[in-house]
């Protein structure tokens, strides 16, 4: 089959990842998968004229809205695969709620990442009973008894490739990491600057903890995907001590990154199913993530991370990660057979090139 992958495509996002990562799975089963970026296109009549004119067979989208919504209508069958602000920001807006409930209600079939997610998609467009199917708006109207069941739950695939030529030290020069120090800790920030990432939560409390304890650093890095955010980000870490803004590097230097870093931490306000995290588990680094749905689903407090709900509570069991070797050690081994048996890179492949027959 020829098929179109609508997504966000912003470089080094964990759309633009994922999106890659299906396509390559695609590929490797014979079909022809081509990528376009949902953000190039305005309304569905565009990408009806594209899929006429390149002559598409069927398509596949990532988000409910912001790649589903083009799709509305088509006139070659589609899948969707839910983003993370889907069921977590984007449902909160009627208009989208209701576009997004449509889309589902066209789709062949839809993809969450966790059941979790499923199961929130499902409160919202998918009711039914034995006898009557309820419906809460007019998006509900166009979907049938059966939505649910449409919904497939695929945790992400990963697998990581640290670069085995980079050069720790002078990431830690480059980033104005002192490196004579005794015992360094550095922390990875990992996110696209935007605000839902919440790169600016942790800021002030490391700085804190910085001034009294110099061997800690907190690096932030990722792509600019909001300029004017970003340049808040700027203006705050110029003045905290002990926290970095890094520049975005290519994925397997980042893994290597990751993989002498301390340990990877996340402060997002929403999350489908961080990237980062899964990377670092599977990298065998510490998590230290927001106790937010989306962390939660795949983060065990104390048993495959750590989970904080304030900036203070961060800074304790940080504390608490450093000073006891032996918790740190387990909850890496606990985490990687985590990564083994539910985020297998494999099934993930297997099951995308079993979902995309059902296109044709």
């Amino acid at each position: 089959m020829r098929l179109l992958l609508l997504a966000c495509l912003r470089a080094r996002t964990g759309n633009a990842t994922t999106a890659a990562r299906i396509r390559n799975h695609l590929h490797a089963a014979g079909h022809i998968c081509v990528l376009k970026d949902a953000f190039m296109y305005e309304s569905p009549t565009e990408i009806a004229n594209l899929t006429s004119t390149d002559k598409f067979d069927a398509a596949l989208a990532i988000h409910l809205y912001k790649g589903g919504r083009l799709l509305q209508g088509s006139r070659i069958p589609f899948g969707i695969i839910f983003g993370g602000t889907d069921v977590n920001e984007d449902i909160k807006c009627e208009e989208k709620r209701r576009v997004m409930g449509a889309v589902l209600g066209e789709a062949r079939f839809a993809v969450a990442f966790t059941m979790k997610m499923k199961e929130l998609a499902a409160a919202e467009w998918a009711y039914e009973t034995h006898s009557v199917f309820w419906r809460r708006s007019v998006a509900d109207r166009e979907l049938k008894p059966d939505a649910r069941k449409k919904i497939y739950v695929q945790t992400q695939g990963i697998k990581t490739t640290p670069c085995e030529t980079f050069d720790w030290y002078r990431f830690l020069q480059n980033a104005d990491i002192p490196t004579d120090t005794d015992s360094l800790h550095v922390f990875l920030l990992v996110c696209g600057l935007r605000r839902v990432k919440d790169p600016l939560y942790l800021v002030d409390v490391f700085s804190d903890w910085h001034r009294k304890d110099p061997s800690v650093h907190l690096g932030i890095i990722g792509p600019a995907v909001d300029p004017l955010f970003t340049s808040e980000v700027k203006e705050k870490v110029k003045r905290a001590p002990g926290v970095h803004l890094l520049q975005e590097m290519p994925q397997d230097d980042l893994h290597a990154a990751m993989k002498r870093c301390f340990a990877v931490v996340n402060s997002s306000v929403s999350e489908g199913m961080s990237a980062a995290i899964l990377e670092a588990m599977d990298l065998d680094i510490p998590v230290l993530a927001r106790n937010i749905p989306g962390n939660a689903a795949i983060v065990i407090h104390k048993e495959t991370g750590l989970l904080f709900s304030d900036p203070q509570e961060f800074v304790v069991l940080s504390k608490s990660l450093m000073n006891d070797p032996i918790m740190e050690r387990e909850i890496v081994t606990r985490a990687k057979d985590y990564m083994k048996k539910h985020h297998s890179w494999e099934s993930e492949r297997k099951a995308y090139q079993n979902l995309v027959l059902r296109l044709q």
